[in-house]
């Protein structure tokens, strides 16, 4: 299944606390269980003003629409073509 890098403009994002992003969380999963399994959040980076965050889904059209149903911005979508970290240099 194919994995997407979705960006997200969030005005104070690294300022939110633990609850707001605790409730982000909650409203994300509520929208994803209404979506079904074809679409998987694995993980978010909260940066400044920016979210980060992976899925594996089957396109982007149905990332988009868990923004728009969550009402988070997906301000950008990317699919991933390749993962590498330090391991890809050990022989």
């Amino acid at each position: 299944m194919p994995r997407f890098l979705i960006e997200r403009g969030v005005a104070g994002a690294n300022r939110m606390t633990q609850d707001e992003l605790a409730a982000m969380s909650r409203k994300s999963c509520g929208v994803l269980n209404d979506l079904g399994p074809a679409i998987q959040w694995v993980q978010s980076f909260v940066t400044g003003d920016r979210i980060f965050c992976t899925y594996i889904a089957p396109n982007e059209e149905i990332i988009r629409e868990h923004a728009r149903r969550a009402g988070f911005p997906a301000d950008r979508v990317v699919a991933i073509h390749a993962v590498i970290d330090p391991t890809i240099a050990e022989d």
